[in-house]
């Protein structure tokens, strides 16, 4: 009996890991760190914040560190993107080896402000992603590939 409950426990709880993951949209995401609105980017911080996601900080800080590049007034500007790096810096901290923390970091490095000093990791990322690419789903090398069309430092070519 116990280890019936065990089982049912066991599968109850990694299948809402799984739907919680199923249900961010990572098109959406990125779209939104695409766009040029701020309520568009809002939007996308509840629906991080209220998924299930085990490593929101990275995507979360992500779109506050691009709403920084948005928003007017240089100290809430200068918050918003503190306040990202933060976020974004600790989930690369505690997860060295996610090509996909790196590639936000990536986007976010080639479109900062130099007043910001936030680009000392722009070749050692387009490496990474580079060398890694072949190991991430499908939907995140269409979204890289996509991203490298535009890119300065991450260039389609090395990724195939």
């Amino acid at each position: 009996m116990k280890a019936v409950l065990f089982s049912l426990l066991f599968i109850t709880v990694f299948s809402q890991k799984d739907r919680n993951r199923k249900d961010f949209d990572k098109q959406a995401f990125y779209n939104a760190v695409r766009s040029e609105s701020v309520k568009t980017i809002d939007e996308q911080i509840t629906a991080v914040q209220s998924s299930g996601l085990k490593d929101k900080d990275a995507f979360e800080g992500t779109l506050l560190m691009k709403k920084a590049g948005l928003v007017t007034g240089a100290k809430n500007k200068l918050n918003l993107f503190k306040d990202g790096r933060i976020k974004l810096e600790a989930a690369i901290k505690n997860d060295n080896s996610n090509t996909e923390y790196r590639f936000m970091r990536l986007i976010i490095q080639e479109h900062a402000p130099k007043i910001v000093k936030y680009r000392d990791e722009l070749t050692a990322d387009a490496a990474f992603i580079e060398k890694n690419f072949r190991n991430l789903s499908p939907e995140l090398q269409h979204i890289i590939i996509d991203y490298s069309k535009q890119s300065t430092t991450l260039k389609t070519t090395n990724l195939q």
